[in-house]
């Protein structure tokens, strides 16, 4: 018996009582009664333990019997993207119980909305329609001289972005508009909840629905750009070295005990979905926006009317820059309709990925970090001053 497979024995019951934990959470969600019996219950726990273990002692056999560093590399990718699945799980699941002890009543529209939106066969649709058009991203011929793998970032933070947008804009223009005019939203305001609740809650329900379709498309985005890279390589690129803090992270833990590329595996999925992810919130602050303005019109307007509304906002608020720019000095009609947008109307154009991904060089992580806090922050303000708006047309509306 090796000193190789030994610290496989030790890990890899590790790693899978790490996932046993992170399970927890929505397990309980699933059926809270069985699994806390489960845990009270000592021989059922001992048990449970044992098959968990006994799963890490067969990987550890199978890592055993395939050694070569690509494949223990590639495994602790695996692991790494299954746990963060679990954190996200956890992660939502924690929120909407913090929101319920906090904000009670709109916490209860929150989750009631969250639940409705994820049960609905577009949010099943729009996610299955994304993850074929980012897996068939990389066959697509881009003809762009070996930067094809900046064309598949660009696609993929559009196709999520318009997969998340979609889906927010048409769950308010539909949940909240049929509330109000079915007279349900009557039923619910006597309870009692206000209409500042109802709307918010709402707004936060949608949000939390979108914000989970961005992550799991996220997560799989990730998956393709790696495949990308490995499938069709630029012409005489060379493998990049393990950033800095992957490599000093793996050395710290392997000189505890545990073997070197599947701890590097582990910790390369999380700087591969790191990259992505500052993409992916400057990407959802315009679905945010784009939420806020479909439930605050949506206290007024019908569903079809509603869309198209938003429809236009998406595409007065990123030619607005260019009216802007083409008129300056000139035109003075077109200059006053493009100012008049360019102070009501959101930037969008600050949320698009396109300039940041395709340039020569990438920007710095430290600049990158700030555009992306200006940015969100521009999101949040925008945001709540359409849900302000949204709350004062509410208050004047005859529910009855």
């Amino acid at each position: 018996m090796t000193t190789y497979f030994l610290q496989l024995a030790v890990l890899c019951p590790i790693l899978c009582l790490v996932q046993l934990v992170a399970a927890l959470p929505w397990l309980l969600l699933i059926d809270p009664r069985v699994i806390r019996d489960q845990v009270r219950n000592r021989t059922q726990l001992l048990k449970v333990l044992g098959v968990t273990v006994l799963v890490g002692l067969g990987m550890a056999l199978y890592l055993n019997a395939n050694s070569d560093p690509d494949v223990m590399v590639g495994w602790g990718r695996v692991y790494s993207a299954v746990l963060q699945l679990q954190l996200f799980a956890g992660l939502f699941i924690a929120f909407l119980v913090g929101l319920l002890r906090i904000w009670p009543k709109g916490g209860a529209v929150a989750l009631s909305t969250f639940r409705e939106g994820v049960r609905q066969p577009m949010f099943w649709f729009l996610l299955l329609a994304g993850i074929f058009l980012l897996g068939w991203s990389p066959f697509l011929p881009y003809f762009t001289f070996g930067e094809d793998l900046k064309m598949l970032k660009d696609l993929g933070y559009i196709t999520i972005m318009f997969a998340a947008a979609l889906f927010a804009v048409l769950t308010a223009s539909m949940s909240i508009a049929e509330e109000i005019e079915g007279r349900t939203a009557v039923t619910v305001m006597s309870k009692p909840i206000s209409r500042r609740n109802f709307l918010l809650g709402k707004f936060l329900g949608i949000l939390m629905s979108a914000g989970l379709l961005t992550l799991l498309l996220g997560w799989w985005m990730v998956w393709i750009i790696l495949f990308k890279e490995w499938w069709d390589p630029p012409i005489g690129a060379q493998p990049e070295p393990d950033p800095t803090w992957v490599a000093r992270a793996a050395r710290y833990v392997v000189s505890m005990g545990p073997v070197t590329d599947l701890s590097r595996g582990v910790l390369l999925w999380v700087h591969n979905f790191g990259e992505v992810f500052a993409g992916l919130v400057i990407s959802f602050g315009q679905v945010m926006i784009l939420l806020a303005v479909a439930v605050s019109l949506a206290t007024r307007l019908p569903m079809i009317v509603n869309t198209l509304v938003c429809l236009g906002v998406y595409f007065v608020g990123h030619l607005t820059p260019v009216l802007t720019a083409i008129s300056r000095g000139r035109y003075p009609l077109i200059k006053f309709v493009a100012d008049v947008f360019d102070t009501v109307m959101p930037a969008l154009d600050q949320f698009d990925m396109g300039p940041a991904v395709v340039r020569y060089a990438p920007m710095p992580p430290g600049e990158f970090a700030l555009y992306t806090v200006q940015v969100t922050l521009y999101a949040v303000i925008y945001t709540a001053v359409a849900l302000l708006l949204g709350l004062i047309l509410f208050e004047d509306r005859d529910l009855a």
